[in-house]
C-alpha cells in the first residue's frame, strides 16, 4: 500500500513538473479504432524545414505554424485512401480549427492545380488549405514514403507523433486525443 502511494505521489509529481507529458499520455489513452495507428514519439522531433508553397506559389515553411498544435497531412490526388480521409480532416478543421489549432494538407509529388481544386471540390472540403510540396522536397526530409502521412506538430513545431495511412480523424477517439493534447472543446 504505501509503494502505491508513493508511486502516485511520483507519477503526480512528474506531470505537475511536466503538464505535457500528461497531455500526452491523455491523448494516447484516447486512441481506438483506426486512430491506434497514431504513434507518439518518446521525445518530440525536428519537423523539416524544406519550404512549400500556397496553391498560389507563395513560398511556405512549417515554422509558419509555430505557436499551434498542427496536424500536418501530406496527400496526392492519385491517392485512394486520402480522398476517404480528407473529409474527415475537413470536419476535425470547422471543430478545432483556429488560433491554437490548425489542420494543414500538404499535395505532394505532380498535382496539376486544377486536379486538386477539382479534388476538394468532389469530396466537398470547405475548411483545408490547398498547399503544394511539387519537388517532394519537404516530404522526402520527413520521410513521407507513402500516402497519406499525417504528423502532429506542437507549438513549439515539433513533430510529437505520426500516423501513417489513413485514418478516421472525425472519430471520437481522434477528437478526445485533440482535446487532450490541445485543451480545446471544439465547437461541440
Amino acid at each position: 500500500m504505501k509503494r502505491t502511494g508513493l508511486a502516485l505521489l511520483y507519477t503526480a509529481a512528474i506531470m505537475l513538473a511536466n503538464p505535457a507529458a500528461a497531455d500526452i499520455e491523455a491523448a494516447r489513452d484516447a486512441l481506438s479504432g483506426s486512430m491506434k495507428k497514431l504513434v507518439f514519439h518518446e521525445e518530440p522531433q525536428p519537423a523539416g524545414t524544406s519550404d512549400f508553397t500556397t496553391f498560389e506559389g507563395e513560398p511556405l515553411n512549417l515554422a509558419d505554424w509555430q505557436g499551434k498544435w498542427t496536424v500536418v497531412n501530406f496527400w496526392a490526388t492519385w491517392c485512394a485512401p486520402c480522398r476517404k480521409e480528407m473529409p474527415m480532416l475537413d470536419a476535425l478543421q470547422d471543430e478545432f480549427g483556429g488560433e491554437e489549432f490548425e489542420v494543414v494538407t500538404i499535395a505532394t509529388t505532380r498535382n496539376p492545380p486544377q486536379a486538386m481544386q477539382a479534388f476538394f471540390e468532389e469530396i466537398g472540403v470547405q475548411h483545408l488549405p490547398l498547399h503544394r510540396d511539387e519537388g517532394s522536397t519537404l516530404a522526402r526530409e520527413m520521410g513521407v514514403l507513402g500516402l497519406p502521412v499525417t504528423v502532429i506538430l506542437n507549438p513549439e513545431g515539433q513533430e510529437i507523433a505520426r500516423l501513417r495511412g489513413d485514418a478516421e480523424w472525425d472519430s471520437d477517439s481522434a477528437r478526445e486525443m485533440i482535446r487532450a493534447l490541445t485543451g480545446l472543446s471544439g465547437n461541440s
